[in-house]
């Protein structure tokens, strides 16, 4: 599918690598003009510099910042004064027992996960608005509605991007402007290779025979039941892709689709 986003700034928080590279990656493709963005100025420089190279032709850049503070988004926003595309995939995960989770533990997820998007929307969602053109986009998990025990604290970030994601688009209804939540199932992240290579370790098999059976016990409702690389990541409205390989079983059907897509 072609997509066209030539005069179009983007934004995708946590897009150094994994998903929000990727995701990066395909608007630059499209044409738009894209900031990345990291906590550290090395990944930064790295991830821009590599974006560059790969598409010379788009306008590639980067801005470090810790975007779970809200001294952190200030410091971005200066820099990144408006947007037309912003894509919320900044995200931690901790596989953790419940028992061991202390409240630091919920207060800084939260803040990582769910503070981080609604700080950057409540700044940008206004100029889109205004200008009649604007997305938004979160990035949730099918671990949203098939809460993981081994994590239920990031679960909870996860429904929570569902509840904003929600909420906002029926705030922005008719306006030219949408907001969605994507529910992307496992994905080969950092977090979760090392991981399923530690277990891979301990129990003395390979890391295949691991991540099959972290999918076949921990993930038995993922689509098909094979960790993903990541695909593409463009839920941008009406003519625009709204695909994501590995998503949670029943995505295209019925009201878990239309709770993850906001409505519009």
């Amino acid at each position: 599918m072609n997509i066209e986003l030539q005069g179009r700034k983007a934004i995708v928080t946590g897009s150094t690598a994994g998903i929000g590279r990727a995701t990066a990656e395909g608007l630059a493709r499209a044409g738009a003009s894209v900031v990345i963005n990291g906590r550290g100025n090395t990944r930064v420089d790295e991830a821009v510099l590599q974006m560059r190279q790969a598409f010379p032709e788009s306008d590639i850049s980067g801005i470090p910042a810790d975007l779970s503070t809200a001294e952190g988004a200030e410091a971005f926003f200066v820099q990144a004064p408006d947007a037309d595309i912003l894509v919320n995939n900044l995200e931690t995960a901790v596989l953790r027992d419940f028992i061991d989770t202390t409240d630091e533990d919920w207060l800084s997820i939260f803040q990582i996960n769910v503070m981080s998007g609604v700080r950057m929307t409540r700044r940008y969602l206004p100029r889109m608005v205004r200008q009649g053109w604007g997305r938004v986009v979160f990035v949730s998990s099918e671990s949203a509605v098939n809460i993981p025990k081994e994590m239920i604290d990031y679960g909870m970030t996860k429904t929570a991007q569902l509840a904003v994601s929600r909420g906002l688009a029926e705030a922005v209804a008719g306006t030219g402007v949408t907001v969605n939540a994507v529910l992307p199932g496992p994905t080969r992240s950092e977090i979760l290779s090392n991981w399923i290579a530690a277990q891979a370790k301990d129990q003395g098999i390979t890391r295949e025979e691991a991540e099959q059976a972290f999918l076949k016990t921990a993930r038995p409702t993922s689509h098909d039941r094979r960790g993903r690389q990541y695909d593409h990541l463009c839920v941008l409205g009406p003519g625009f892709c709204d695909h994501w390989r590995g998503s949670a079983r029943g995505w295209r059907r019925g009201p878990l689709r239309r709770l993850a897509e906001g409505g519009h």
